[in-house]
């Protein structure tokens, strides 16, 4: 079998586990995504291409402004995921087998909160990509001044980004890149202007490397049917 073949019948199972971990439990979250990582504008992993260096390390975050999992309500709170890929290997080649995958939820979340927060990151966030998890629970910051978007994350974080011009004005988009999930279905390209981070080992110190920024809104219905979608495709794959 081919080796993208393997790496999407691994992907598949991956999700659909995660899936399943939230299997009966109805959530929905809207808000905004920032990420940024260690490629060149575009990033060129969620095409299932080699990362522009040795290796891709990089964030993603979520901003929720309204949300909900089962009773328990998420206005207003945070959650990111910081990763990295091994050198030398795709990002969806070499899921399940990434140097770290590193969860982060805001503190002022109550029990119930964090628990939930937790199970959506574990379901929409790259959780599964590593054997090396942690989960911390930290305070997040977030504004934008003059168009630059800018985060913290407790002491181990802090991202700057911008939008890029496109050729033809206003931001560039991509859409349903061979990566997506409904999470990444649409998402405007920028650049970093700083990245740092200092956890799992780390000590980044990036700067105009990827930005992507979206507006977010999904929900549990869409990620089991992503799921679904996945298994059909494994199906086929195995016939």
């Amino acid at each position: 079998m081919k080796t993208i073949a393997k790496a999407l019948i691994l992907l598949c199972s991956l999700a659909i586990a995660a899936a399943g971990e939230t299997k009966g439990k109805s959530w929905k979250i809207s808000g905004e995504l920032e990420e940024g990582c260690s490629c060149d504008a575009a990033c060129p992993c969620w095409f299932d291409s080699m990362p522009t260096k040795m290796n891709c390390g990089g964030a993603q975050v979520l901003f929720i402004d309204r949300g909900s999992y089962g009773g328990v309500k998420l206005d207003g709170l945070a959650v990111a995921n910081f990763a990295q890929s091994p050198e030398g290997e795709t990002m969806m080649k070499s899921y399940g087998k990434w140097d770290f995958s590193y969860l982060y939820v805001d503190e002022k979340a109550n029990p119930d909160q964090r628990k939930a927060l937790e199970e959506i990151g574990k379901t929409v966030l790259p959780m599964a990509a590593s054997v090396k998890t942690k989960v911390r629970y930290v305070p997040f910051t977030h504004e934008t001044v003059g168009g630059e978007h800018k985060l913290t994350i407790g002491g181990y974080a802090a991202m700057s980004g911008h939008l890029l011009e496109g050729g033809l004005g206003g931001a560039p988009k991509l859409m349903n890149p061979p990566g997506a999930d409904p999470l990444h279905a649409e998402y405007q390209q920028g650049r970093t202007t700083t990245l740092t981070y200092n956890d799992a080992g780390q000590d980044w110190k990036l700067h105009g490397t990827n930005f992507m920024l979206a507006r977010f809104k999904i929900d549990s219905d869409q990620y089991e049917k992503y799921a679904a979608g996945l298994a059909q495709k494994m199906a086929a794959m195995k016939k």
